[in-house]
């Protein structure tokens, strides 16, 4: 199996070579989060001694006991919904909170960041595809939101987070990465250099990302294989 993972990577980044190639684009400037959900401890050290820096997660409850595991070998990302009541584990076990959807969970990702004495980086989450059963603000709320949050002392915004539209059609995935690079860089304009990651791309459609201007892609199954039940 590790082997295997380290395999994986490496065909991964070629794949991103491609994509970067296609779209003039610096290889450097895209970063790997490793999706370990529903993987063993084990995989989280495999896939950083393959050259992985950032893991991603998406429940506290199940990443906790694995991030524990683990060790400090890797940047935690939380990428899944985060609920207020979970805040204070989450900011305990992860270094990045990249689902911020809403002003009442930054205000407590805030509060609980000053009782811990500790500042957090945050992306907002964007439902930039319209769909119902996708959590993310609405694209015509997320300056406002951004500008809100980027006055909380614990909280160090640093980019956007989508994910892509469910669909087959790539010029529907394309159109809602473009509409999400277009906040992003409206809230650069407003924030300055700090706001520097536009979170976006999955297994299955991070190429489309990288085109529309992904600094960061979220990639699990194609590194990982299916999720474990």
């Amino acid at each position: 199996m590790k082997d295997l993972i380290a395999q994986n990577i490496l065909q991964l980044r070629g794949q991103i070579a491609d994509a970067c190639e296609e779209h003039d684009r610096d290889t450097d400037d895209v970063h790997i989060v490793a999706v370990t959900k529903t993987h063993p401890a084990a995989i989280i050290k495999q896939a950083v001694a393959a050259g992985i820096h950032d893991i991603g997660e998406s429940r506290v409850q199940e990443a906790e006991p694995k991030i524990k595991e683990a060790g400090p070998i890797a940047r935690y990302h939380m990428i899944g919904h985060l609920q207020s009541n979970k805040v204070r584990k989450a900011l305990e076990i992860f270094d990045v909170i990249q689902s911020v959807d809403s002003l009442k969970l930054a205000e407590e990702i805030n509060r609980q960041a000053d009782k811990l004495e500790r500042s957090v980086e945050c992306l907002i989450e964007v439902n930039c595809s319209g769909e119902s059963a996708k959590f993310g603000v609405a694209p015509d709320e997320c300056e406002d939101l951004l500008m809100k949050i980027a006055t909380f002392s614990n909280i160090d915004l640093v980019g956007l987070m989508t994910i892509g539209p469910f669909v087959e059609d790539e010029d529907t995935i394309r159109r809602a990465f473009a509409l999400c690079h277009d906040l992003f860089k409206h809230g650069r304009d407003r924030l300055g250099d700090q706001f520097d990651t536009l979170s976006m791309g999955m297994s299955v459609d991070f190429p489309l990302a990288i085109g529309e201007g992904a600094t960061m892609i979220r990639v699990g199954s194609s590194l990982f294989g299916p999720r474990r039940a």
